[in-house]
């Protein structure tokens, strides 16, 4: 009496595992029908027996080659404006946020006695000027003594010669000569020193108006105060930081690129960038490094977008897409994607007609999109299987259902 229970139980377990997880070979089964003709054609029509999979008929098409990139968001610009003299601060901060423009004050330093120091410097410039003049007049004398000695000098030797003149008188000329040759080099030196006052003066002028030039620090360009400019009475130091300016307009998008991958990178090539709030950015390729980082071996990209609004700011995480050449790939589901017992990404294929069975065929991921991935290493035409893939091995007979051709 307890056996009929127990052989009723398997035969319904049976059934529910052919309707549920076998129906293809439950069909079979049902379209066969000992001794009939017409039920002997209907079983030779009948699939084959296999794992029941779903598959998808894709056809590869042309896409844009793109390079995605995982990188950040950059100021153009950003520097930490410090002063390069002492002196306290005498000025009302700008207060963080705000636009400043190049030369725009941003610290006013109290003078102290610089101006004292530059009235004194522009006095010795004066003094030294003046020396002038009169080491030009002594320079102008001794030359004039000295062509007076030499035809002296002159006239001696010819009235000494003709018997006219004794030979002391040529002496006499001579020694005068030798003179007047000693104040010129002295007029000279004069001048010279007179020339070198006046220089020295010159720089000590230029250095007291550098240094007042120095007591008010300004914009050095159009930017954004990332800081509070130095407080009211502050006392600055040299190499104190006044204020911290960054520059958003253009803004640059950094990335890293494998060095496999870089020489498919060049400047001025298009690039698109979504930022981790869905923002959208469009900009070109303004810098590839030509050295490598070296614990990453990676090369750094930089990507110039525009900013007006200033919308985007610096330090956002970002996705960039820089374009590359294109080529064929096929658009599928991101659940499609396995891994064989290498553990090589790609995807399993159907091939066969009368008997098809399951295929693994290793692909290369092109990008990522809303729509599923974009792979490349197929061949124009697949049946990619979407459902099941995980249950089946290269060579195991499949029973597939066919999805809609992706586009």
């Amino acid at each position: 009496m307890k056996l009929i229970p127990a052989l009723t139980a398997l035969l319904v377990a049976g059934f529910l595992y052919l309707l549920i997880v076998d129906r293809d070979r439950l069909l079979a089964i049902a379209q066969i029908a000992p001794g009939g003709a017409e039920d002997e054609g209907m079983a030779a029509d009948a699939p084959p027996p296999g794992i029941g999979v779903v598959a998808l008929r894709s056809t590869a098409h042309e896409i844009d080659g793109a390079l995605v990139l995982r990188g950040r968001s950059e100021a153009a610009r950003e520097v930490e404006v410090r002063a390069e003299t002492s002196g306290r601060v005498t000025s009302e901060p700008l207060r963080k946020g705000a636009m400043v423009e190049a030369g725009d004050l941003l610290c006013e330093l109290d003078p102290g006695t610089r101006e004292i120091e530059l009235a004194e410097a522009q006095a010795r410039l004066a003094e030294a000027q003046s020396r002038v003049p009169s080491a030009e007049a002594a320079k102008a004398e001794a030359g004039a003594r000295l062509r007076e000695a030499e035809i002296n000098l002159a006239n001696a030797r010819r009235l000494n010669q003709g018997g006219y003149q004794s030979e002391t008188a040529v002496i006499s000329a001579e020694a005068a000569l030798e003179a007047a040759t000693a104040q010129v080099q002295a007029a000279e030196s004069s001048m010279v020193s007179a020339r070198a006052g006046i220089e020295a003066a010159q720089a000590g002028v230029a250095s007291a108006q550098r240094g007042i030039e120095q007591l008010s620090i300004r914009a050095p360009f159009n930017g954004l105060l990332e800081t509070d400019t130095a407080e009211l009475g502050l006392l600055m130091q040299p190499g104190s930081p006044c204020a911290t300016i960054v520059q958003l307009d253009p803004v640059k998008l950094v990335g890293f690129v494998p060095e496999v991958d870089v020489d498919k990178i060049r400047v001025g090539a298009a690039a698109r960038g979504v930022l981790a709030s869905g923002q959208e950015l469009t900009g070109e390729v303004r810098f590839v490094s030509r050295s490598a980082d070296e614990t990453t071996r990676t090369f750094r990209v930089e990507v110039e977008v525009p900013n007006p609004e200033l919308r985007i700011r610096d330090g956002q995480t970002a996705e960039i897409l820089v374009e590359s050449e294109g080529g064929l790939a096929h658009l599928l589901p991101q659940s499609a994607l396995t891994l064989d017992d290498s553990g090589r990404l790609g995807v399993r294929t159907v091939e066969g007609e009368e008997a098809p069975v399951a295929r693994f065929v290793p692909v290369e991921l092109v990008r990522d999109t809303p729509e599923g991935v974009l792979v490349a290493g197929l061949a124009p035409q697949a049946e990619v299987i979407v459902v099941g893939q995980e249950y089946v091995t290269d060579g195991v007979p499949v029973a597939p259902s066919f999805r809609e051709t992706s586009r």
